[in-house]
């Protein structure tokens, strides 16, 4: 009893540690919900009311995610619809020229139909989405499933990491034109007169990385509701056709990598095609360091 007694202070002070750290951990966990309704997936936070992450996955148009929220929950980091590029729709997938057909300017259900969207996983372990769609041909048959698989996580430094995994199934042969842009993109709500900068891995910054090829790319941008730049950084993989891929950087600051800048390509009917991307969406000042180690970690 004596024993007890005297580790008694230790035991408490030992318990008080674990409640702390269990509190800490509890603003890191996260929680999907699918409003089916809506046609959404909903990535919240424990302890902010908005979700982080919306994924926009509607029966007749292409899927979408926005907003993207900075890991506070306090400033917008995304854009749909802007005036200067109707078509465009946050973060997205569109071709721009398969077989003719332009998936990029068309996000409609002419072009588009959802096969099927659901969360694969939603526990402490991770949470885990697919949304999966027909890409119409012009009389309105498939020409290519598209699968994107997504992941999320909150960082040891609170930065939202987001896993992409695209795939597409070829139900003929496919032949995706060369073009500048098309494929994966990123719309930030840029609009004139706001502090923004985009800068590559070999340095370039602006438009002076427009077409050059990179292992990823950084768009900081002046957000409404936060103190400093709200930033997301796209990482391209080894593992992709043409790594490092060119990349679209627009006079809007609208960005992405695009295969087909290297060149036409083709997927065999039978054939499916992939792509990796990472995404590291944060508030602060670029680190170069520190993205560089982020994308070595990643690759490896």
């Amino acid at each position: 009893m004596n024993t007890l007694k005297n580790k008694a202070p230790m035991i408490f002070f030992i318990l008080l540690c674990l409640m702390i750290n269990g509190s800490i951990q509890a603003k890191e966990i996260l929680n999907a919900i699918h409003d089916k309704e809506k046609g959404t997936i909903s990535i919240y936070r424990e302890g902010i009311h908005d979700p982080l992450i919306t994924q926009n996955a509607k029966a007749d148009f292409r899927p979408y995610i926005h907003p993207i929220k900075s890991p506070d929950g306090k400033g917008e980091l995304t854009q749909y619809s802007p005036g200067h590029h109707k078509h465009q729709t946050g973060l997205y997938w569109g071709f721009t020229r398969v077989n003719g057909r332009d998936y990029f300017h068309n996000p409609r259900g002419d072009y588009w139909k959802r096969k099927s969207v659901q969360i694969l996983q939603n526990d402490k372990g991770g949470i885990r989405w697919q949304t999966e769609y027909l890409m119409l041909n012009k009389e309105g048959d498939p020409l290519i499933t598209e699968t994107q698989e997504w992941k999320i996580k909150i960082s040891k430094d609170g930065a939202i990491i987001m896993d992409l995994n695209w795939q597409g199934l070829a139900h003929e042969n496919i032949t995706i034109a060369k073009y500048n842009y098309g494929g994966l993109f990123l719309r930030m709500p840029w609009k004139r007169g706001i502090k923004a900068e985009v800068i590559n891995s070999e340095g370039d910054i602006n438009q002076k990385g427009e077409g050059k090829r990179a292992k990823w790319i950084d768009l900081g941008m002046e957000i409404k509701n936060l103190t400093s730049q709200g930033h997301i950084a796209i990482f391209d993989h080894p593992k992709n056709d043409e790594f490092p891929n060119m990349w679209r950087i627009d006079g809007q600051f609208g960005v992405g990598p695009a295969r087909a800048r290297s060149g036409t390509w083709k997927i065999e009917k039978g054939q499916t095609k992939s792509f990796l991307h990472r995404f590291i969406i944060y508030e602060g000042k670029h680190n170069n360091e520190a993205i560089m180690e982020e994308w070595n970690e990643w690759v490896e």
